[in-house]
């Protein structure tokens, strides 16, 4: 997948109501001022860090793992 199909389906996610994707809290005052991080810089700095995740599983599973349930 390429970095900005990754990125849109990201956004896809967050922008649906069906998912939980709150922004993530940060320490680190200097890289995150507000003290928080978006959902979509959280995943993709992730896949970034980890080359050898398959793009494609690691959003099937995220979206496994997000949505709310009943």
């Amino acid at each position: 997948m390429e970095n900005w199909e990754i990125v849109a389906a990201l956004e896809a996610m967050e922008h649906d109501t069906s998912f939980v994707t709150e922004p993530a809290y940060r320490a680190n005052t200097v890289l995150w001022p507000g003290h928080s991080i978006s959902f979509v810089e959280t995943h993709t700095t992730y896949l970034k860090d980890h080359p050898g995740i398959v793009a494609d599983a690691y959003l099937s599973n995220l979206r496994l793992r997000l949505r709310k349930r009943l």
